[in-house]
């Protein structure tokens, strides 16, 4: 689905993420609902403060794979030149004292794993995060694969 690249547009992001989460299976009151929804303030976010172009929304997809035990988030936006740094390299801390600068930080503790690539089709790159579900959280029966 996609958002204006506006803080509204990532908050509505996020609280659409925590409503279909609840309705497909992973409760509000349980950590996997806070971690994927915390991971999806986080890129969203960042997409847009560093991913924001004019006139260009972000886009956000929260997949469940048929496997049933991940989550898969993936956010795009139409910025490529500012891409964050791969997993492999990503700092632990930022050590600098500025107010910003941990979203990644947070998303690489909560996620499996985590990394970045090109937008098909369009300009810009999507950021992914793949959560693992603990084993009192995993959905039972047929869960709806996807939130567009």
């Amino acid at each position: 689905m996609g958002f204006t690249s506006t803080p509204r547009g990532a908050r509505l992001a996020r609280r659409l993420t925590a409503l279909r989460r609840d309705a497909r299976g992973i409760p509000y009151d349980t950590d996997d609902h806070h971690e994927i929804v915390l991971i999806v303030a986080e890129s969203t976010a960042d997409a847009v403060v560093h991913g924001h172009a004019p006139g260009r929304d972000f886009h956000l997809r929260v997949h469940a794979p048929a496997d049933g035990r991940t989550v898969r988030v993936e956010v795009s936006d139409a910025r490529a030149e500012r891409a964050p740094r791969s997993p492999a390299v990503a700092p632990e801390a930022t050590g600098t004292g500025r107010r910003g600068g941990r979203g990644l930080l947070l998303v690489s503790r909560l996620a499996a794993r985590w990394d970045r690539h090109p937008r098909p089709g369009a300009p810009g790159k999507t950021v992914w995060a793949q959560y693992t579900l603990s084993d009192r959280a995993a959905p039972s029966g047929s869960v709806p694969p996807c939130v567009r």
